[in-house]
């Protein structure tokens, strides 16, 4: 059914684009506006003809403005059903008028909280009360009222009035309807976030998180993708509710998309891979990520010397992958990457930062060779891990923070060389980010063989060794988890494997520390596993 819209009631923070859609509203509808105090003063200093909110309730707004709307002669205007006679009787007797459209945005909360040192009283300040309830009320009577809660759909509510004549249709008030149901309870769970659950039981005796018996969690897309991991099934890329879209927060949602075709689901996760990894390094490193685990990774003096030492480390993987840096790419680095003797294709390169002339060289390189920019990367992922399974979801702290290089303990006759430790630490870094069964081979500050993926670990050393040929030979060895047989250090002895790190914690620990004194490998224990599923 169509309803016409006479009065509308306008209460928004951010007032982007008000002006010019009251001012259709008024020259084309003759609607009536009403407004609340900085919403009503934009509007008649754009010389507009409208009403302050108190003019309706009879009532100042007070508390500083924590109370305006929260008054019966605003809800029963939004809330009267206009198909029942004693509903508009009622609003007859005590002179209320109905009100046929709400446009309300809300404190701007998310953008508050996002703020660095941001004190609770300013974020408590910010959670909106009556805007709100008048959102809920409207979209709750859309048989009857509109309601708007972003200025993208000003013009979409325009285009519906011209369409239908001043009128807005059944269907397009049940879909803005939606909407704000949807920005209300994304709202809630942000500032249900921002106060950490508050009250939740500790669920796990001596554990350091408080899991909250109901987990709440909003997202807002981001963009519909081609498609998922296969052509056959859709998918879209959401992002994390009152997330800044800036660069506070280096991470994949967060990125900027400089140039380059549009990123596909398989993108997505191979960069958020790539990245995760290249982050765990203090100097310039280079990782290269093909089908969610790690082909190259390297770190040096020089980004374009980790670039193709990374490359190097396993080129036929490398093709078709992804690189990350955690460095802003230089001009050296972007002609390693363009060098015309390799004939390279790479999918997308994602960094901090671009000098300008590596990104017009790598713009002008490649047409569809995805660019992305992250700003400055600082600190290690946020939030929780989520795993979705069949009926329910799994969720994890991330695997940071673990690991202590101070408490390893060598448990062989022979102590690592100091080149071999600085190189055992690389390799464990890299590991960490390999699927189990993961074995890491490097040498230096550069991987030189990758087995990931395997249900047996010593299939995964010989997967790592024939990666790695000939620079196998001098070599470090790192094994996300424990040796269940000794038969790794035999295959790895025989390779040229000098040295080796790993969680230890078999049964059989002392027979893979016998075969090391054995073969004269130095081995290290870290004392913490780091499986990836």
């Amino acid at each position: 059914m169509l309803r016409p819209i006479r009065r509308a009631l306008l209460s928004v923070s951010d007032k982007t684009g008000l002006v010019d859609f009251a001012k259709e509203l008024v020259s084309k509808y003759g609607v009536e506006l009403i407004a609340t105090g900085g919403t009503g003063k934009t509007l008649a200093d754009a010389g507009l003809p409208v009403k302050d909110i108190a003019e309706l309730t009879k009532f100042p707004e007070i508390l500083d403005g924590r109370v305006k709307t929260l008054h019966p002669a605003i809800y029963a205007g939004l809330l009267a059903k206009r198909d029942k006679p004693k509903h508009m009787k009622t609003l007859a007797e005590h002179g209320l008028p109905e009100i046929d459209l709400v446009v309300c945005n809300l404190y701007p909360f998310e953008e508050t909280v996002a703020k660095p040192g941001v004190t609770k009283a300013e974020a408590i300040e910010n959670i909106d009360i009556g805007g709100p309830c008048m959102v809920r009320a409207a979209a709750k009577n859309f048989e009857s009222v509109a309601v708007a809660t972003n200025a993208v759909q000003y013009s979409q509510i325009l285009k519906e009035l011209e369409a239908n004549k001043g009128s807005t249709s059944r269907e397009f008030r049940a879909k803005l309807a939606a909407t704000a149901f949807a920005r209300i309870a994304d709202y809630d769970v942000v500032i249900a976030q921002y106060f950490g659950q508050v009250g939740s039981p500790k669920l796990v005796e001596g554990g350091e998180v408080d899991w909250p018996l109901h987990l709440i969690l909003s997202f807002n897309v981001a963009q519909a993708l081609r498609y998922g991991e296969n052509p056959h099934q859709e998918a879209v890329f959401y992002f994390e509710s009152g997330l800044k879209k800036n660069y506070d927060r280096a991470c994949i949602a967060n990125a900027q998309q400089l140039h380059g075709k549009e990123l596909s689901y398989n993108n997505i996760l191979d960069l958020d891979s790539a990245l995760n990894l290249v982050r765990e390094f203090a100097g310039p490193a280079c990782v290269i990520v093909k089908h969610n685990n790690p082909c190259g990774a390297a770190m040096k003096a020089k980004l374009a010397d980790a670039f193709q030492l990374a490359w190097d480390g396993d080129p036929l993987s490398a093709f078709g992958g992804i690189i990350a840096f955690n460095r802003p790419v230089d001009v050296d680095t972007a002609s390693a990457i363009m060098d015309p003797k390799a004939k390279r294709f790479i999918e997308c390169i994602i960094a901090p930062d671009y000098e300008p002339y590596a990104l017009e060289g790598l713009t002008k390189w490649k047409e569809n060779v995805r660019l992305l920019k992250t700003g400055k990367l600082s600190g290690d992922p946020q939030g929780l891990d989520y795993r979705r399974v069949d009926g329910g979801l799994l969720v994890q702290t991330r695997d940071y923070g673990a690991d202590k290089p101070s408490e390893w303990k060598t448990v062989t006759k022979r102590t690592p060389t100091e080149a071999e430790f600085l190189a055992l630490h690389f390799a464990w870094f890299v590991c960490k980010h390999v699927k189990s069964n993961a074995i890491v081979l490097a040498k230096d500050t550069h991987v030189v063989g990758v087995g990931a993926g395997q249900m047996s670990r010593v299939v995964s050393v010989e997967i790592a060794v024939k990666k790695a040929g000939e620079k196998s030979k001098g070599s470090v060895l790192a094994s996300d988890a424990f040796f269940p047989f000794p038969d790794n250090v035999h295959a790895a002895a025989a390779a040229g494997v000098t040295a080796i790190i790993q969680p230890g914690g078999s049964v059989k620990d002392a027979d893979s520390i016998a075969a090391c004194d054995q073969h004269g490998l130095a081995m290290l224990f870290t004392g913490v596993r780091h499986f990836r599923h």
